[in-house]
């Protein structure tokens, strides 16, 4: 039987972590190359430390002038993405940072089980096993830990940016421990919040007045309280931040782009993968077949897993577990998940049209429990299913 009366904690981490750099550069890469060709192939990696950015990787373009010219861009679109953060260190700096790309042409035996033969749907990208989650306690319908979380560094990223609060810095975490009664979230136990100061001389005090006022607008009403506690910069002067402070990688951040360990995470990370990958693509899917089930009321709580093999199109296999809320047997949505959408790599694609540069904005604050964008951003967070699901159960 599960609990009704808990604390569970979540953490997020800005646009600025070193980590989220190196994703916010992945995917800038990707859009680039879907801007071009919405079949390229791209799977970039990058890392970051003091005054230095290595990508690496595979791409592919049918065209290979359009791959070997598209390559020369990479340097300008790393920095483009390092001042929209807002880094202007000393030790790292969009403009003078040493930029070194090491991207190359995608593997012809990745690509021979993967690309579709005339008649038949093409393979998944990788085997791997993908989870979505999704749960009616947040009007997103997602876990409220991670998505308080995320809304805090969104919050603060918006005032650093339009100068309201310029002593603020790029690098900055969120923790929240929520308190839950009766399985729903009622306030928070605790907050953690470090972020980068430019001032070296303001205190943690000093950074609490300036950041707790806007965590407030953002938390539900009464939720903060006399019996809060607060950590803000518990270590002290946090004036060295990003790259400079820490080396970063692209994909080192999974449970914060998912739901914050509410949910399972199946192992890949999704920063810098077109939508032929799976580990991204069929997380979307799942992310968006669990909201869904919650939507059209089939269950309070959603866990859905796909599971895939290389060269493969269909999924081996669907897993539906609604944690005891279902209206219907698991089992019958399962067998409905699978009628209502096509889950081959390219049938994701078509449905949730992912061949478009779209991923640089999932970079920082989650991927899930965002708003669905006009130009198909976010696509996966839609609830257009609601009543096709509730006529094949």
């Amino acid at each position: 039987m599960s609990r009704s009366n808990y604390v569970f904690t979540s953490e997020s981490v800005s646009e600025g972590h070193p980590d989220k750099v190196c994703d916010r550069i992945s995917d800038a890469v990707l859009d680039a190359f879907l801007a071009e060709e919405p079949e390229a192939r791209v799977a970039a990696e990058t890392f970051a430390t003091t005054d230095r950015v290595v990508i690496g990787g595979e791409v592919g373009l049918s065209d290979q002038d359009k791959l070997t010219d598209y390559m020369g861009r990479i340097d300008e679109i790393a920095r483009a993405c390092i001042k929209d953060i807002g880094y202007e260190q000393d030790k790292f700096h969009h403009a003078t940072c040493e930029i070194t790309n090491l991207l190359h042409e995608q593997s012809a035996h990745i690509a021979q089980g993967v690309d579709a033969a005339e008649d038949k749907d093409e393979g998944a990208g990788d085997q791997g096993i993908m989870f979505g989650y999704a749960t009616n306690e947040t009007p997103a319908l997602m876990p409220a830990p991670i998505q308080y979380a995320h809304a805090i560094l969104r919050r603060l990223a918006e005032v650093r940016k339009d100068g309201s609060e310029p002593a603020l810095g790029p690098d900055a975490k969120s923790q929240l421990s929520v308190i839950y009664r009766d399985g729903a979230p009622v306030g928070v136990g605790s907050i953690v919040l470090s972020t980068q100061h430019l001032d070296p001389d303001l205190s943690s005090g000093d950074i609490r007045d300036i950041i707790e006022p806007y965590i407030s607008q953002v938390l539900p009403e009464g939720w903060l309280n006399a019996e809060t506690e607060w950590h803000v910069n518990p270590t002290g002067k946090f004036v060295i931040g990003g790259p400079d402070g820490d080396a970063g990688l692209t994909g080192r951040k999974i449970i914060v782009d998912t739901y914050g360990g509410a949910a399972p995470h199946g192992g890949g990370a999704f920063s810098g993968k077109d939508p032929t990958k799976v580990d991204r693509s069929a997380a979307y899917a799942a992310r968006y077949l669990a909201k869904n089930i919650v939507a059209a009321g089939l269950a309070d709580r959603a866990t859905l897993q796909l599971s895939y093999a290389i060269g493969v199109s269909r999924p081996l296999s669907i897993y539906v577990d609604t944690h005891g809320t279902g209206q219907v047997p698991d089992a019958q949505i399962e067998k409905a998940v699978g009628q209502v959408m096509n889950l081959t790599p390219r049938g994701i694609r078509e449905h949730l049209q992912l061949n478009k540069p779209i991923y640089q904005r999932t970079a920082a604050y989650g991927h899930f429990g965002r708003e669905p964008d006009a130009d198909g951003g976010f696509s996966w967070e839609k609830i257009d299913l609601v009543e096709t699901l509730k006529a094949a159960v």
